[in-house]
């Protein structure tokens, strides 16, 4: 993500969870308690309310493994609705108005296609039928259709920077980010249900808790988390991260407990406890920290750092950086996936036209292949898992 004025230039130690576990039962009473026992995450007002943690969202697919909640993303878990479907990179151009689809295996561009302007993510949709192309100062949302990789309908739909699914599957967040809104659409037909204004500025990269209750999302342009209740589609609060921040992706721990946030200004990644609503740690990782993204083990999560040509891998157990690749010849890795089989990770060169391909378990770079200018969510389709939240792929 980049702010509105560059948007037309392209140019030890235990886990959380553990630990959390081990608090007297009275502090974690009174924890839940939170503003009133004068405690408040919010420098704006917004105090975040208790949520239940032990009940699921109503309608949401159970939880397979509560010390995994990437358990079903493993490699080779493909569900029945995608297991024909062909493996391609799905890539949108922001500054061609273009898609570029890519086959994997010959690292070649085997279809291309004109969209509306400046898509920024292509996402899959909750039952992982379908891939939207999020046209964002188009207005616009295009179907690709992941059997054939033939473009389809376009409908309208104001500002869609970016995209997620509401865990039931009931409703598509259309991420407004110029409108300074989250905008719930009927995940079937994008009809607006209702328009959440949000109290931050940049509203861009969104993650569930682990049972759905809520989301937690970053504003770029704020330095400034949000938490808020998918069910009454109200915020609970806001977390100011530090002054001069620029949060960007957001993905949960296999554990549910900890968020972790890539911040570009910042060059890493903040830690959150999602339920307290609070910064726990920070882990330094490089310049530009901008894409987060899940091993299929569950194990380790991969970073890319923008503006440095560089990724780093965080070790969800200790929670420390545990290696650094850096690209041959530098590049600006932004937004992606993982392969299926997790042996390759896939990431857009954002300021150099590229798609990079990069070997999972050494960070030797596969592939540098040319695509459109300005290169940004790309998807990788399919992906193992039972559901999607939406973004470029976020199964669970």
């Amino acid at each position: 993500m980049q702010a509105p004025l560059r948007r037309l230039s392209y140019g030890s130690s235990s886990s959380v969870e553990e630990r959390l576990g081990q608090v007297p039962r009275l502090l974690v009473i009174l924890l839940s308690l939170g503003p009133m026992v004068g405690c408040s995450s919010s420098n704006r007002g917004h105090s975040p309310a208790p949520v239940a943690n032990e009940t699921p969202l109503p309608g949401m697919p159970p939880v397979l493994d509560p010390n995994d909640i990437y358990s079903a993303d493993h490699a080779g878990n493909l569900s029945p609705a995608v297991k024909d479907f062909p493996s391609r990179i799905y890539v949108p151009n922001s500054g061609s108005n273009s898609v570029d689809i890519i086959d994997p295996k010959s690292y070649k561009i085997i279809s291309h296609f004109p969209v509306g302007r400046q898509p920024q993510h292509v996402t899959p949709s909750w039952d992982l039928k379908t891939l939207w192309v999020l046209n964002d100062l188009g207005d616009s949302l295009t179907r690709i259709d992941p059997v054939t990789g033939k473009k389809g309908e376009t409908i309208r739909v104001e500002d869609p920077y970016n995209m997620y699914y509401t865990p039931d599957g009931k409703y598509a967040i259309v991420v407004a980010e110029r409108k300074h809104r989250l905008d719930f659409r009927d995940a079937q037909t994008m009809t607006l249900a209702h328009s959440l204004t949000v109290p931050c500025r940049g509203v861009d990269h969104i993650d569930f808790s682990s049972n759905g209750r809520y989301l937690i999302a970053s504003c770029e342009f704020s330095a400034e988390m949000l938490k808020v209740d998918v069910e009454s589609q109200r915020v609970l609060g806001t977390l100011a991260l530090g002054q001069g921040g620029m949060p960007q992706d957001v993905k949960l721990s296999p554990g549910g407990k900890v968020f972790y946030v890539a911040d570009m200004e910042a060059n890493g990644v903040y830690l959150i406890d999602g339920d307290s609503f609070t910064k726990i740690g920070f882990l330094p990782t490089g310049k530009g920290t901008h894409g987060l993204y899940a091993s299929r083990d569950s194990k380790v999560l991969y970073v890319s750092n923008r503006g440095e040509g560089s990724i780093s891998v965080i070790d969800f157990a200790t929670r420390k950086v545990v290696n650094k690749w850096r690209l041959p010849g530098g590049g600006s890795p932004d937004m992606g996936g993982v392969s299926a089989d997790g042996k390759v990770l896939w990431l857009s060169g954002r300021y150099n036209g590229a798609v990079y391909a990069i070997d999972t378990s050494d960070g030797r770079l596969l592939a540098r292949i040319r695509v459109g200018r300005g290169p940004h969510g790309l998807c990788v389709y399919p992906q193992p898992g039972r559901y999607s939240l939406g973004h470029t792929g976020i199964l669970r």
